[in-house]
């Protein structure tokens, strides 16, 4: 068999190899909850907004942007740790390289964090100000 009929073969539909792939990155979860602090951070937050969404009764257009912007915070986190990990793996040894994809990787988490928390401000902080005089806490 050539490299051709080879990869096609290897790349047929399989149940089992989906299956294997939902294993590995359930696994992969598993393993940014258990060790990434900083990701129970993005989650308690996400509660908070989810809290806040149900309580104002956000519609359906905001529910699409607070979803997508607690997933992108937390995708952004799992890319980071994944990142740190192979760091930690390929470069044990301080370098000033290895360094810099870390704390660059960590700034796209802050971004990721700057961006939703600009939108959770956009969508939450005109409810809370109507809230607030509601209760005579604002004139």
């Amino acid at each position: 068999m050539n490299q051709t009929t080879n990869y096609s073969e290897e790349k047929r539909f399989s149940v089992i190899k989906r299956f294997q792939s939902l294993t590995h990155a359930s696994r992969g979860l598993w393993v940014l909850v258990r060790t990434q602090h900083n990701f129970w951070v993005h989650i308690a937050v996400s509660i908070v907004v989810i809290i806040l969404g149900c309580y104002f009764k956000v519609n359906t257009a905001e529910w699409a942007i607070l979803i997508f912007s607690m997933g992108f915070v937390m995708a952004s986190e799992a890319f980071n740790s994944a990142i740190e990990i192979d760091i930690d793996l390929t470069s044990p040894d301080f370098h000033p390289y290895a360094r810099d994809t870390k704390d660059v990787a960590a700034g796209a988490v802050l971004i990721a964090f700057i961006t939703s928390a600009v939108i959770y401000a956009i969508v939450f902080i005109p409810r809370l100000i109507t809230m607030a005089k509601e209760y005579g806490l604002l004139n």
